[in-house]
């Protein structure tokens, strides 16, 4: 048994919300609770798994531009703007940089709640990181 981070940063990397969902779960099942949740956004960004009209129809609708490359066995190709999906990096860079802590790299929690805890935990010391002083 396995489970899914699904995450939303900012701009600057930093979560913003997260959830998890089973291992076997479609990335599109999680997606429109995340997407809800989100108040003025003009841009989302996604990689392939979640391509679904749906989706991409459930973002317009709340007045934000979806920037998800379709997958390669659909007929009707949509285009994306590179520049702007570039940003995706910062999805990764955030996953990349919660795998740093251990109970969250090894799955050490066994239930739902407390590894999504663990997560929530190491993106709190992602946000304090980001916003402590130096001097």
């Amino acid at each position: 048994m396995s489970t899914k981070i699904n995450a939303v940063v900012d701009e600057a990397g930093l979560p913003i919300r997260l959830s998890i969902s089973p291992g076997q779960a479609s990335d599109k099942a999680a997606a429109p609770a995340l997407i809800d949740s989100l108040t003025r956004t003009a841009h989302v960004v996604a990689d392939r798994g979640y391509d679904a009209m749906a989706l991409v129809e459930r973002i317009r609708s709340r007045g934000a531009q979806a920037h998800i490359p379709t997958q390669k066995d659909r007929k009707v190709q949509r285009s994306v703007d590179r520049t702007i999906y570039r940003q995706r990096n910062f999805v990764e860079r955030y996953f990349n940089k919660i795998k740093h802590f251990r109970r969250v790299a090894t799955r050490y929690e066994k239930l739902a709640v407390t590894f999504l805890s663990a997560v929530a935990l190491a993106s709190a010391r992602l946000w304090t990181r980001a916003y402590e002083s130096t001097t």
